[in-house]
């Protein structure tokens, strides 16, 4: 994953020769220095989702896709999950008693389709999308474990969610749901090392159609789009990003403790903690200048009980505020600690959340190795 300059490689290997035995293992080497990086969300409707490997030079830092590329995304390492797309407000329910796709009706689907869905404010409806904290392994919400047993995986109700927004936005805000997607109809089961989907759009008449995925290892998930019937790639290749933008279907809260089920939220960084990536925010003291207080934090600083490796929301959207009297802006007192697949440290702060003519969607961050 990690991208070195070639003459720092080579000063670096001649540097080592005399000192390596032949049959040592090469030590991994970290990045030359930081960067300032402006990720393009898309403007206000953050049609984008953004990935960033924080140990490549800017020109190959940054990749993105469309939030609509994918709706699907498959598990490759030896157990059978599969997670859906939080980005674009996505949901999924279990029929009760069906296992021919084929034999479910509109009519027989009609009150879930009023239950399966985001924003309810209903703590209940938590259940059909995926959990918010990204531990896809052991969430026991949207789309259970695909089991052994074919005749022991559901057939889904999926709702598709909403297409990017086409409308007119008011600078400072934010709408990230355009039209309806639809509904699908959607039944997994296991095929040797990967998967096999029957999917139907709901409305249709025909026989569903069929696909069989295999699992591809250099890839945490891989992706597929219901809509195009094809596999798509999304996320960089393991280990090669470390935080990414996006869209995300959150769990809210109408006081604290108390669930209003789930939300989506806009503006949304998260870790990839599939790869063992951990972060945690810095919170500079009261009265003290929030740019010394950066500027000298070092390596010997860090709190490592701090990290979170198990929620990929530890930045999440605590870098800005979209509520008081100055409206939406980033945060100027915390910065994030990020500890990457490979063992470097970074220390990370947001400088914007929107461009010079107001527009969210446009952030700036920089950051520095530690």
């Amino acid at each position: 994953m990690k991208s070195i300059k070639v003459l720092f490689i080579l000063l670096f290997a001649m540097a080592l020769q005399s000192c390596l035995a032949a049959d040592e293992d090469p030590v991994s080497v970290p990045p030359i220095t930081g960067e300032t990086l402006s990720p393009d969300l898309g403007g206000a409707k953050q049609s984008n989702q953004v990935w960033v490997d924080l140990s490549e030079p800017e020109s190959r830092s940054m990749t993105s896709n469309l939030r609509t590329d994918w709706d699907l995304g498959f598990y490759s390492g030896e157990e059978f999950r599969v997670i859906i797309n939080s980005s674009i407000i996505m949901a999924a329910g279990k029929i009760p008693d069906v296992s021919d796709i084929d034999a479910v009706t509109e009519a027989q689907v009609a009150s879930l389709q009023n239950e399966v869905m985001v924003g309810s404010f209903l703590a209940s409806n938590l259940q059909y999308v995926d959990n918010p904290n990204g531990m896809v392994l052991s969430q026991t919400t949207g789309i259970e474990a695909i089991k052994a047993n074919d005749a022991d995986n559901p057939v889904y109700l999926i709702n598709m969610g909403r297409a990017i927004y086409s409308g007119t936005i008011t600078p400072g805000s934010a709408i990230v749901g355009g039209d309806a997607r639809g509904w699908y109809l959607l039944q997994i089961t296991r095929s040797n090392n990967g998967y096999k989907l029957k999917y139907k759009d709901l409305s249709s008449k025909k026989t569903h159609l069929e696909y069989m995925l295999s699992k591809n290892s250099d890839y945490a998930l891989n992706f597929f789009s219901l809509t195009r019937g094809k596999e798509v790639t999304i996320q960089p290749k393991r280990k090669g990003w470390d935080i990414g933008f996006t869209v995300l279907t959150n769990e809210v809260f109408y006081s604290p403790g108390v669930s209003a089920g789930s939300y989506v939220y806009a503006d949304f960084v998260i870790s990839n903690i599939t790869d063992g990536v951990g972060a945690y925010q810095v919170n500079v003291p009261s009265g003290i200048n929030a740019d010394q207080y950066y500027s000298n934090f070092k390596s010997n600083d860090i709190d490592a009980s701090k990290f979170i490796f198990n929620d990929q929301r530890a930045i999440g959207d605590h870098w800005r505020t979209v509520t008081g009297s100055n409206g939406a802006q980033v945060y100027g007192d915390r910065f994030y600690i990020i500890k990457d697949a490979e063992g470097f440290f970074f220390k990370l702060r947001f400088n914007k959340m929107m461009n010079d003519k107001g527009e969210r969607g446009y952030p700036q961050f920089e950051y520095e190795i530690l």
